[in-house]
């Protein structure tokens, strides 16, 4: 049967790896490519590596770290950050990333999606979107540049209209609850699972792997992604790369799923 997948989200920033609190502060945690070695050897499901400086900056995505993670990762990697051009993402594909994630190029030139599935397949193109809560409202906006820029979209509307164009999977991306380390946002992420069928994956907000387990209690077969769960450790969040067990990760699936 297909089961939950949880992964780790490593923020790339100024070519160190950071974690941030809603969107802010970014604090340094180590070398990316050393994050890499330890998830291999603990056999994460995935890694997702997002570059937060690239398309604020308007830059290239860097392919030297893009190619030295590659050749490093042993899991399915995912990396998004400056991506805004077909010729780019295959151009990553080829330094042997299985998925390339896009963000503001998706929602300002929302045909570059089909564009892209129809040369690296849509199984290859991940849609991230950082979305908050709307004042007084059960809605959510879709936010653009590391949460600067509101665009006034309705996030469910957009998750809709990326799994029209060919998007092959949602990343959805809680910009209140990065690094609250408080939980999920079960209602967002409800939200997103009944309005599209193509795999999601939620990030923002776990600080437990008991929190993994509501979300796939609310979510069912879902992504659960993390970065400070996955870089910190104790109340005064020592860094240390962490990652749980092919056991904890068997009875987390059985006592959620019941799965075998």
């Amino acid at each position: 049967m297909l089961r939950p997948r949880i992964i780790p989200c490593l923020l790339v920033h100024e070519e160190g790896l950071v974690k941030t609190v809603s969107f802010k502060n970014p604090k340094y945690v180590g070398d990316p490519i050393n994050a890499v070695k330890i998830f291999n050897e603990k056999e994460s499901d995935e890694l997702i590596v997002l570059d937060i400086d690239a398309t604020v900056n308007g830059v290239e995505p860097d392919y030297k770290l893009i190619a030295d993670l590659a050749a490093e990762c042993r899991m399915p990697l995912c990396y998004g950050g400056g991506i805004r051009t077909v010729a780019q993402a295959k151009r990553i594909i080829s330094l042997g990333v299985e998925k390339i994630a896009i963000s503001a190029a998706a929602i300002e030139n929302p045909e570059l999606i089909r564009q892209i599935a129809d040369e690296i397949g849509s199984q290859s193109v991940v849609v991230v979107l950082d979305v908050k809560k709307r004042m007084l409202s059960k809605e959510y906006d879709v936010f653009l540049h590391n949460g600067r820029k509101n665009t006034k979209l309705n996030a469910v509307e957009v998750a809709q209209k990326a799994e029209a164009l060919g998007a092959g999977e949602i990343v959805i991306n809680s910009i209140e609850n990065d690094g609250q380390m408080k939980g999920y946002d079960l209602a967002l992420a409800e939200k997103i699972r009944a309005a599209v069928k193509l795999p999601i994956t939620i990030l923002g907000g776990a600080g437990s792997l008991d929190d993994v387990a509501q979300l796939i209690r609310a979510c069912g077969v879902v992504g659960a992604s993390a970065g400070s769960l996955f870089v910190f450790k104790g109340a005064y969040k020592a860094v240390l790369i962490n990652y749980p067990t092919v056991q904890q990760r068997d009875e987390l699936v059985r006592n959620t799923l019941g799965a075998s």
